[in-house]
């Protein structure tokens, strides 16, 4: 028995690598120079200052935790909140809607309180409407300024890259609303 079904494994490993082989040389998922890429000879720099507004509470929370940690640790390791927060031109809730910033947090950190940040801000006003920033990076929450990647862009944004800079303004210890006041410095086309 054992004769019979090697003579039967090493044909069907045999056809299995051929056709792997002729399979991966065939391959052609990228072409070179049958499109056209516009060069820019200089690239702007762009500062942008507002403040995020991450509402944890109430009856109409911008950030819902998607994925709670079974352990029992005050760093929240492991858990997991998705957000659509907004962005505003001021600290004050009520001032001016100029984008929202959308994607995830983690808290990702057995240590300490650092979340690992995934997230677009989706600009809505001015000469920004329609474009948008990615953001990643780890926020050490409890540090007075964190500093995050800006690893991509769309739009008016498109081949950014810079970094983010985000300082509390105002956290709420009782509802766990805060208020983050970021300075975003990008290099873009």
């Amino acid at each position: 028995m054992a004769l019979t079904m090697s003579q039967t494994l090493f044909p069907m490993i045999l056809f299995m690598l051929i056709s792997s082989t002729i399979s991966i040389t065939n391959a052609e998922y990228a072409t070179k120079g049958d499109f056209e890429f516009k060069q820019y000879e200089e690239e702007k720099k762009t500062h942008l200052h507002f403040y995020f507004h991450d509402i944890v509470s109430g009856p109409n929370p911008t950030a819902v935790q998607v994925v709670s940690s079974k352990l029992t640790m005050l760093t929240s390791f492991g858990t997991v909140v998705m957000i659509d927060d907004p962005l505003t031109e001021g600290p004050d809730p009520g001032s001016k809607l100029i984008g929202r910033a959308q994607g995830t947090y983690s808290f990702a950190s057995k240590e300490d309180v650092g979340l690992q940040m995934v997230l677009n801000y989706v600009f809505m006003d001015g000469e920004y409407d329609g474009s948008s920033l990615a953001m990643l990076g780890r926020n050490s929450v409890l540090s007075d300024v964190r500093e995050m990647a800006i690893v991509g862009g769309t739009g008016v944004f498109r081949f950014a890259r810079g970094y983010a800079l985000a300082k509390t303004y105002q956290f709420n210890l009782i509802t766990g609303d805060a208020i983050v006041e970021y300075d975003v410095f990008v290099v873009h086309n």
